[in-house]
């Protein structure tokens, strides 16, 4: 790349178009990241990419593709949209998504009642996920709790973000990938733990609700902060 930061990973994010997925690009492009951002329709896809290049100063290695193809040609693919559309999208992907590590920032929020915690059958989204694209995949539960208000800025953020998911070495690679948002992460465990993330959204939907703020958050404390 033309600005010297060397590609780590070929991201794809099902759902880039959104606040949360553009936000996560973003922070990953800086950091030299390859971004495919994927759409249900390609056009919308392209137009999020204009943004962030509009938004980035330098080459950075960005585009955008149908969901299909960005899961495809990623080696590792994120996903953040809507609970409504959660198993359907997962189904459409399985057979792209193969080998690879899924980060799912998908909360279960089930409208009107946002603040509710509201968890479906399998236990989280992220084990609902697991349990549709299956053993070969790698699937790993973050971001969740970080507010897009933030992300798309060039500000120090002050949540952390908790990192659960199928296996140690998928969640490392995650923990690499939140560092490199700027951000500072923890093992959070297993990724039956996703269910305690997950539902700590709505909490703090109903904090920002209470407080009239957009972005409220949460540090893990008494333990030394990752360097």
């Amino acid at each position: 790349m033309d600005n010297g930061i060397p590609v780590k990973h070929k991201i794809a994010i099902i759902g880039g178009t959104g606040k949360e997925g553009k936000g996560l690009g973003y922070r990953w492009a800086k950091a030299g990241h390859s971004i495919i951002i994927g759409s249900r329709v390609k056009e919308k896809a392209d137009a999020a990419v204009n943004e962030l290049k509009s938004l980035l100063s330098g080459n950075f290695d960005i585009q955008g593709m149908a969901n299909p193809d960005a899961a495809q040609a990623a080696d590792l693919v994120v996903m953040t949209v809507p609970f409504g559309v959660h198993r359907e999208m997962l189904e459409s992907l399985k057979p792209f998504v193969t080998g690879k590590i899924f980060i799912d920032v998908t909360v279960p929020l089930v409208p009107p009642k946002v603040t509710k915690v509201q968890m479906p059958p399998a236990g989280s989204a992220a084990q609902e996920a697991s349990q549709i694209l299956g053993e070969s995949v790698e699937v790993v539960s973050a971001f969740q709790i970080i507010s897009y208000e933030h992300l798309l800025k060039d500000e120090e953020l002050e949540c952390d973000v908790l990192v659960s998911g199928t296996h140690k070495a998928a969640r490392a690679v995650v923990l690499d990938l939140v560092k490199d948002a700027g951000l500072v992460g923890w093992d959070a465990g297993p990724i039956e733990n996703s269910v305690v993330v997950e539902g700590l959204t709505s909490i703090l939907i109903g904090i920002n609700k209470q407080f009239n703020v957009p972005s409220s958050g949460i540090r893990i404390t008494g333990v030394p902060r990752p360097k």
